[in-house]
């Protein structure tokens, strides 16, 4: 199973963790983002089958654009939401991209697992 991945998540530290629990399932993590359009640029580049997404990204495009994006282009990447963001309207805006899957933060190596298909 291809497991190249890509993370976009504004937060630092957020980011090394999901690259660790990333590491731990084998998935290769090519390329991390800390905002919407460098995560255009990384994703474009590496054209991973995998993205981590965080919804909010600081300034610029936020997650739901970019995904429309990679989806638009790349429409076979897999885009899986992490997010701590579980109100209806920022669940109503994941949707119209209808993601491959949507993770609550705080997120655990058994739910990414089982997003890869791991598990």
């Amino acid at each position: 199973m291809d497991m190249r991945t890509v993370i976009v998540e504004d937060d630092i530290l957020s980011a090394e963790y999901m690259r660790i629990l990333c590491d731990t399932l084998g998935a290769d993590v090519v390329g991390v983002a800390h905002d919407g359009d460098s995560a255009v640029d990384i994703i474009m580049d590496t054209r991973p089958a995998w993205v981590l997404m965080d919804l909010r990204l600081g300034e610029g495009k936020d997650g739901v654009e970019v995904a429309h994006i990679v989806h638009r282009e790349m429409p076979d990447t897999k885009v899986i939401f992490v997010t701590a963001s579980n109100e209806s309207a920022a669940m109503a805006r994941i949707v119209t991209d209808h993601p491959y899957r949507i993770l609550i933060k705080p997120t655990v190596q058994g739910d990414l697992a089982e997003a890869f298909g791991l598990a």
